[in-house]
């Protein structure tokens, strides 16, 4: 049995070493059009830090009492938060992507935020979608 432990050990980390490294996301570019989404007013939606604050897997940095953008440091680490729910840089199907995109659009069926976007071709989706595709 230690041997069948060994073996399969061996096969994975094999397997794991064939893996494509994957590089990070652009900080400056979603510090400058990916971070302001998470703050715009949508007629009819809550904003995403109403409920990406608190009680949610993906959990942004609450906004300081009276500040209407996060410092550095919260920028830094919501963009830490927000490349793990990228999965990884080319992920066409990003929980970022097609959560809050309507199901006719290509969307999953539920996100309880509501759905922001009813069109791939939304300008917002799209900078969204190119950030995550042009992983460096």
């Amino acid at each position: 049995m230690h041997l069948a432990s060994a073996t399969i050990a061996l096969l994975v980390a094999a397997l794991l070493s064939q893996q494509p490294k994957q590089s990070a996301l652009d900080y400056e570019t979603y510090k400058t059009k990916i971070q302001p989404v998470f703050l715009k007013k949508r007629p009819g939606h809550a904003r995403c830090i109403a409920c990406h604050t608190s009680g949610t897997p993906m959990r942004l940095q609450p906004l300081t009492k009276g500040s209407a953008a996060w410092t550095e440091e919260e920028t830094r680490k919501n963009f830490e938060v927000v490349t793990q729910r990228a999965a990884f840089p080319g992920n066409v199907k990003s929980p970022l992507l097609i959560h809050p995109l309507e199901e006719s659009a290509g969307g999953d069926f539920y996100h309880s935020g509501g759905k922001h976007w009813t069109s791939q071709n939304d300008p917002e989706w799209q900078s969204l979608r190119a950030w995550i595709m042009s992983g460096k």
